[in-house]
């Protein structure tokens, strides 16, 4: 059984970063699919909606990322404090299941 007793914050920072930009591109088409609605229902303010949804579908990616980077940075650090009075995370591992090399005998002669 190993334990894991501490996280490294700026690795699970980083993680946590790209994992939720990722998610912002993934968004990114509702945002512009969202601001060609506006556009389309709001006659006159029809292109504040879709300015506005396109700005947003630029910005979520990037600010999506941010926000992951420091809720990654700050889970890491509460991790680590709740680790030192509870004790960590307890993980048991196994070893790869490794086939037999069968060596073929060499011909001798």
């Amino acid at each position: 059984m190993y334990t894991v007793r501490s996280i490294g914050v700026m690795s699970l920072a980083k993680m946590m970063g790209a994992v939720y930009c990722a998610l912002g591109l993934i968004f990114m088409p509702i945002f512009l699919i969202a601001g060609l609605a506006g556009m389309m229902a709001g006659g006159r303010e029809g292109a504040f909606g879709a300015v506005g949804g396109v700005f947003l579908a630029i910005c979520f990616p990037v600010l999506y990322g941010v926000i992951g980077f420091v809720a990654g940075a700050i889970g890491a650090l509460l991790y680590n404090l709740f680790a030192r009075w509870v004790g960590g995370i307890e993980l048991e591992l196994r070893a790869p299941a490794v086939a037999p090399t069968v060596v073929a005998p060499s011909a001798i002669g």
